[in-house]
């Protein structure tokens, strides 16, 4: 997959553009379902599957208090985005100069700098300033621009649409199993490894340890089976979120062990995917009571994967 950060000279570069227009945090089943069209479509007229997105959420320029917590990151998007077959993605910061366009200011962009064929979007997509561009002016208008826009239907699951709103929430509330339902895959977490303080290492349960940031959504405190993608190869492994209260560490981060492997990654960015639950996050009277649970936890993980 290509990835291309400004957006110049693009119109001669694509045959047939199919782009989908997006911010597709998360990359749920919604947002699949109109990657999905806009990738069908362009194998049938023999094009090119672009996504046009921004590298920030726009709230984090024109209403940044308002801005929502980010169910993934960048990497973790893009790896989403190669696996299901775009072949070109357009990733471009939203600035306060971009929020300034019109509608209409933003079609010619599309036009001048692109020149799709197709143009795909949700049923919720808004673009230019103030959001009053639509699906509906997509649909009136896009023909004077060069294209033929496709709204997709809301994708629902149990009845009830599929949103990141509503993804976010079950993730705070700890809901993983509907999380990952509606995620259609492992809600993941990514980051770069830090330093720790090197504690499970010596009780033999080394771990790698990632900060939480404050903009991501996170689940709750507890114990997980997890799956590690680290260097492009999986593992599977037991996380704890939370700030140690055995220790009394008193920061909140991700610490997970990763079983079957030993190699110094300080440093590199791993992807960790939620499976279920272990438990909720415990304080133990002891080191030996920690390593006796961990084992359990490590015994229960190897039997469910």
């Amino acid at each position: 997959m290509e990835i291309i950060k400004k957006i110049t000279g693009l119109t001669k570069k694509y045959q047939r553009p199919v782009v989908a227009l997006g911010m597709f945090d998360g990359v749920h089943l919604g947002h699949a379902s109109v990657i999905r069209h806009a990738i069908d479509k362009a194998r049938e007229i023999d094009g090119t599957a672009i996504v046009f997105t921004f590298s920030n959420h726009p709230l984090t320029v024109i209403a940044p208090n308002d801005a929502p917590l980010m169910i993934g990151n960048k990497n973790l998007r893009r790896d989403i985005f190669a696996d299901m077959g775009v072949e070109v993605l357009i990733e471009i910061p939203f600035t306060k100069e971009f929020s300034k366009k019109s509608p209409e200011e933003f079609l010619e962009l599309l036009q001048d700098k692109i020149s799709p064929a197709y143009v795909v979007t949700g049923p919720n997509y808004t673009f230019g300033r103030f959001g009053r561009g639509n699906g509906r002016l997509l649909l009136r208008e896009g023909e004077n621009y060069g294209f033929k826009a496709e709204v997709c239907q809301s994708f629902t699951v149990d009845r009830k649409i599929v949103s990141s709103t509503r993804i976010r929430a079950l993730i705070a509330a700890g809901d993983l199993i509907s999380a990952n339902q509606l995620l259609g895959r492992n809600f993941t977490y990514s980051g770069e490894v830090v330093n720790g303080d090197r504690r499970g290492r010596k009780i033999g349960f080394p771990t790698a340890n990632l900060e939480i940031s404050d903009r991501r959504a996170m689940l709750p405190n507890g114990a997980y089976i997890v799956r590690v993608k680290v260097r492009g190869d999986f593992y599977n492994g037991i996380a704890n979120i939370g700030d140690n209260p055995t220790f009394k560490v008193a920061r909140r981060r991700l610490e997970v062990f990763i079983d079957d492997f030993n190699e110094n990654i300080y440093g590199e960015e791993i992807f960790i995917s939620f499976v279920s639950k272990l438990r909720d996050e415990k304080i133990f009277a002891s080191v030996d009571d920690l390593k006796t649970q961990l084992n359990e936890d490590l015994r229960i993980m190897r039997n469910a994967i």
